[in-house]
């Protein structure tokens, strides 16, 4: 992938979700709670803020992550507009 955000698309996250950190991901599933992911937990957050690092090449704001309530909230604060 490339360290660029502007080419970092929703699908690329969908695909980090799955390979980066290992777990299931649908893309309709993006937008959901992270109550409503069964597989969801603290050590997938920890692992996808590192990897969002390394694939954007720029750091991710830990303290508004933990403050999100799903990965696409996840993802609009790791790949600005």
């Amino acid at each position: 992938m490339s360290s660029s955000t502007s080419t970092f698309g929703l699908d690329d996250f969908v695909r980090l979700v799955r390979d980066e950190i290992g777990m299931p991901l649908e893309p309709e599933q993006v937008a959901a709670d992270f109550d409503e992911l069964p597989d969801w937990d603290s050590l997938y957050l920890l692992k996808l803020v590192t990897a969002l690092e390394l694939a954007t090449g720029h750091k991710v704001p830990v303290g508004k992550v933990l403050e999100a309530r799903s990965l696409k909230g996840i993802y609009d604060l790791a790949v600005p507009a």
